[in-house]
């Protein structure tokens, strides 16, 4: 089995190939096929999975006007390094509810790479399911931890993906991790193929998973 593959096709769905490992948030099993598509327009009556709503609700892939550019931001402490990329943070809010010390949205800078240990920001950082943040040491990459592709549904949010993936018709951001990233699922994100956090503003409900 070769490396799995996410595909982003034209203003349609995900084609999924070669996954073994999808969940929804509930820490379930789903289906999977050798080749399967997971709906990204946010409509699909049989969520997460494609019905072919995209063909009629006028669902574009485009980018919108009034997203955060793609911009490698970096805040250097005196022992680690924090790079971090507004433009695909799903704002899922692991960074600032559990090390506020150092991730302060109300704060500026909102990121103090100086008030924890290194351990604790590296351990941070990845959890950090978006890929936005990253982290260097002596400035050298932080490396990503090995671990099964696998793709999670998360609540009335976008799919985490994590692992060995290879990502068809899209560019990463700049110093985005290959192993960490969110793609949106409602439909909404001015960053498509990734996650804004837009389902925050649109109040995407998906009550399957």
């Amino acid at each position: 089995m070769g490396k799995p593959t996410v595909t982003c096709s034209p203003n349609g769905p995900y084609f999924v190939r070669e996954l073994t490992a999808l969940s929804n948030s509930r820490g379930e099993t789903l289906e999977v096929k050798p080749v399967f598509a997971l709906c990204r327009c946010g409509e699909s009556a049989n969520k997460p999975y494609c019905d072919g709503t995209h063909k009629s609700n006028g669902f574009s892939d485009a980018k919108l006007d009034g997203g955060s550019a793609q911009t490698r931001q970096t805040y250097i402490g005196q022992q680690i390094t924090v790079h971090d990329d507004r433009s695909i943070c799903a704002h899922a809010g692991f960074c600032t509810d559990n090390l506020a010390a150092v991730f302060n949205s109300q704060a500026s800078p909102w990121i103090n790479p100086d008030n924890s240990t290194v351990e604790g920001i590296v351990a941070a950082v990845k959890r950090c399911p978006s890929g936005a943040l990253s982290y260097a040491i002596n400035g050298v990459e932080g490396p990503e931890d090995a671990a099964v592709a696998a793709i999670e549904i998360t609540r009335d949010g976008p799919y985490a993906i994590t692992g060995p993936f290879e990502l068809a018709n899209a560019a990463l951001a700049a110093g985005a991790p290959a192993t960490r990233m969110t793609l949106c699922r409602c439909g909404a994100s001015r960053n498509k193929p990734f996650c804004d956090g837009s389902h925050w503003e649109r109040e995407f409900k998906d009550e399957r998973n």
